[in-house]
């Protein structure tokens, strides 16, 4: 498959649709659910490794601030590698932001999640 060929939300993989609504309604047991147990988070430039750490992660980014999330592009860059932009508008500095969530997949679960700009 070519590097960055859209795609429509609907050809997106189940884990990666599934994990987008949790972490939109904060589920995050939902969210957590859909990790490898060895999976990696990459998110502000600070990597959290297994599913201590991501739970963490996920506890303080759902009370940090108050937001709406809306999808925007999607698009498959290999085989499990997935990159949805997101538009985020809430109480944090900035008011707005499109972020990238860069997504691989293994054996149907997320094994690697990158956030950035």
């Amino acid at each position: 498959m070519p590097q960055n060929q859209a795609i429509a939300f609907g050809a997106l993989p189940g884990a990666i649709t599934t994990y987008l609504a949790a972490h939109r309604d904060r589920d995050i047991a939902a969210q957590l659910g859909l990790f490898a147990a060895d999976a990696t988070v990459v998110d502000e430039g600070h990597t959290h490794a297994g599913t201590i750490a991501i739970t963490a992660w996920m506890k303080r980014s759902a009370g940090a601030y108050t937001y709406t999330i809306t999808p925007i592009a999607a698009e498959q860059s290999g085989e499990g590698d997935y990159t949805v932009t997101q538009h985020l508008a809430g109480d944090f500095p900035g008011g707005t932001v499109n972020l990238r969530f860069r997504f691989t997949l293994g054996d149907g679960l997320i094994r690697h999640l990158v956030i950035e700009p």
